[in-house]
């Protein structure tokens, strides 16, 4: 058996390596995830969330560590700190709504029968997480699915594995059960043995189209439920009625930060005719303005990507483009530090189509196409056209607009006005290759627990 390494987007170094464990070795450890479980589900509901609030506080006093680790790991400049905003948030909110959620729905409770509906936690869940937001993807099943009553085991994917650990660290200095929240590196052999092996009783993926269905292969026939969360190629639509500086301030942000790698990110723009030209000349101005360079300069807006490999894929979409008469508006002498590697200029393109596979496949980098389009109309068809439905952007002043356009996209998350954002209080989903399933508000509890009928008579 072989280490993982963990290769530095930022000088090429291994900057860590890990044995997974062997098959035995991870059978034991599943082994004790379930023993664990229904003690950990006994204790009192507040007692639950206090434990994991005391865990998210212990990660927040990591913040330095955990701010330079990420840069070496996936290369995010360290002008933005952690994902720590985020991870409050998401953690108050479900500490915040567990209690009415998790309640038992009474139907009759009289003389002569209580009859209600409980949730009961899963059992033993088992989160494998991407590295592009590797604290707040986890965040997302952990938080819910710990306070619900069930224990975790956390697969971090092999470029973030250090953050496995330091919330694993957090969490059992705030005083978790070993046992209840897990953190292991595993192959994929052993990981889709578990899974085959009914191991788990919930799998959460998030990750790429091909990483879901080995996953769905790997639970086939067990009844394993599965959350996939498969990527996107998220669409924003600027309509004649938008306010076109806020639209390409937000629109390229959602195209270029963390250097493309979002699941939710811009990735094909439809600009009404009459603010096409403006909208373009904006963007252009927009993104020259980035800097690209060692995340660790604080000068530096736009990192390396997680991996050469990742930027190699940008590279051939963009390169295929221009070959079939897409025009490149970014100047990539501009960037300097463009390195053939991890290092990537970042790009807007357009004379682009739908027989591109920049605007058909999802990038995952720093580059985006933008179309014009007559109206609403075309806009739908264009937005619709694609395997993938996470979210979609639309710019109006309109409510209303917004609304019917919105009810006929096929996504998971209609934004006005906003792009490239994640609402504790709003179920995060998605429909076609995006996978299925949910995360987060009310329906992120359901997620991780099970209805449970009780009809109880009195005689």
């Amino acid at each position: 058996m072989k280490p993982i390494q963990l290769i530095s987007p930022v000088d090429g170094r291994v900057y860590a390596e890990r044995m997974p464990l062997t098959h035995a070795e991870a059978t034991a450890m599943a082994a004790r995830a379930r023993a664990a479980q229904k003690p950990w589900a006994a204790r009192p509901l507040a007692e639950r969330i206090a434990l994991v609030k005391a865990g998210v506080t212990r990660l927040n006093a990591m913040k330095d560590k955990v701010v330079e680790e990420i840069a070496w790991q996936m290369g995010r400049p360290t002008r933005f700190g952690g994902e720590y905003g985020g991870v409050n948030a998401r953690t108050d909110y479900m500490a915040e709504i567990a209690a009415k959620t998790l309640a038992p729905t009474m139907i009759e409770d009289s003389d002569a029968f209580r009859r209600y509906i409980a949730r009961e936690a899963l059992g033993v869940v088992f989160i494998v997480a991407p590295w592009n937001y590797p604290y707040l993807t986890t965040v997302n099943t952990l938080v819910p699915a710990l306070i619900a009553g069930n224990s975790v085991v956390l697969k971090h994917a092999s470029q973030t594995m250090l953050v496995g650990e330091r919330l694993a660290e957090a969490f059992h200095d705030a005083g978790f059960p070993a046992d209840v929240f897990q953190n292991v590196v595993l192959d994929h052999a052993t990981t889709e043995s578990l899974i085959g092996a009914r191991a788990f009783n919930f799998v959460n993926f998030t990750g790429s189209v091909a990483g879901g269905q080995a996953m769905e292969r790997a639970a086939a026939g067990t009844f394993t439920p599965l959350g996939l969360e498969l990527g996107g190629k998220d669409p924003g639509y600027v309509r004649a009625d938008a306010n076109l500086d806020a639209a390409v301030d937000t629109l390229m942000d959602g195209a270029m930060y963390n250097a493309g790698q979002c699941c939710c990110g811009i990735e094909r723009i439809y600009v009404h005719a009459s603010l096409y030209d403006a909208f373009v000349e904006k963007s252009v101005g927009w993104v020259n303005a980035l800097n690209l360079g060692n995340p660790f300069d604080a000068a530096t807006t736009l990192g390396p990507m997680a991996h050469r490999r990742f930027a190699k894929v940008v590279r051939d979409q963009t390169a295929e483009a221009i070959a079939k008469g897409a025009r490149p508006l970014i100047d990539p002498k501009i960037f300097p530090a463009d390195d053939g590697g991890a290092y990537l200029a970042p790009q807007i393109l357009v004379n682009v189509d739908h027989s591109m596979r920049v605007m058909m496949e999802e990038s995952f980098g720093p580059v985006v196409g933008i179309m014009k389009v007559t109206g609403d109309a075309e806009a739908l068809r264009l937005m619709n056209d694609s395997p993938y439905g996470l979210t979609a952007s639309i710019w109006t002043q309109d409510y209303d607009s917004a609304t019917a356009l919105g009810a006929q996209v096929e996504t998971g998350t209609v934004f006005m006005n906003r792009a490239d954002y994640l609402d504790p209080a709003l179920c995060w989903t998605g429909c076609k290759d995006t996978g299925r399933g949910g995360s987060l508000s009310y329906l992120g509890f359901h997620s991780v627990t099970r209805p449970k009928s009780y009809h109880l008579k009195k005689v």
